[in-house]
């Protein structure tokens, strides 16, 4: 899988919110990666575990308080939440690393692996604070992707390389319209009436046209979300 990835995205230039993952480590300089708290949460909620009870350690609560945070924060603008990242997250970052480096635990035992997951991830995690357009996690991406585990349950096979391709496609336009807010059924019923009338080469600007954000009931749908989003706030 390693030489796959940087075949993946060679094409792609911009941000990238992954795991820990060694085979990241082989993409260009081109791609920015940013960490996921949520995958270090589970090493260190894992190391809690005793006897079946949860048993609150520093790294874990600090970690709980940073999503806190975000949870207030997720429907604000990339720049206040940047801006609230600076001025609450940071020092809580700082306690946690503190925590981390005086920490004397045995290298193998799950608490030793999740310190191990967590300093090894430290650039990308601590880059978040300054990129506010992106989640404290990937969650939001994994959750999606569940979608298309569940589904292969029934599939069971793409039958080949080009099939499984093809889904990938069909599952891109779906959850790009998801993300957008709006309707997949009704962009996908869009695509197919519109493309056809493409020539049989169209070019990539004539194709940009019909990506999710320039779908023309896109703008009415993003306004009722984020009128809603803005009530609930005012709330």
């Amino acid at each position: 899988m390693f030489d796959k990835l940087p075949k993946l995205y060679q094409n792609f230039t911009g941000i990238l919110q992954c795991d820990g993952y060694a085979g990241y480590n082989l993409l260009a300089n081109s791609v920015t990666r940013v960490g996921c708290w949520a995958h270090v949460r589970r090493k260190f909620y894992d190391a809690a575990q005793v006897n079946g009870k949860t048993v609150a350690s520093v790294p874990l609560t600090l970690i709980d308080e940073m999503f806190a945070h975000e949870r207030q924060w997720q429907h604000f603008s990339p720049r206040v939440r940047r801006r609230r990242r600076r001025s609450q997250i940071r020092k809580l970052l700082k306690r946690f690393w503190k925590w981390i480096a005086s920490a004397q635990v045995l290298p193998k035992s799950r608490l030793g692996k999740a310190i191990t997951y967590a300093v090894d991830q430290r650039p990308t995690l601590d880059r978040l604070i300054n990129i506010g357009m992106m989640d404290w996690s990937n969650n939001a991406s994994e959750r999606n992707m569940k979608r298309l585990v569940i589904g292969r349950k029934n599939w069971l096979f793409s039958t080949s390389p080009a099939g499984a391709r093809s889904t990938a496609i069909w599952l891109t336009l779906i959850e790009s319209a998801k993300a957008n807010g709006i309707d997949p059924r009704a962009y996908i019923t869009y695509l197919l009436k519109e493309l056809p009338q493409q020539p049989d080469f169209a070019d990539p600007a004539q194709l940009a046209v019909y990506l999710p954000w320039h779908y023309p009931g896109a703008r009415h749908q993003n306004k009722k979300t984020t009128d809603k989003h803005q009530a609930k706030n005012a709330a």
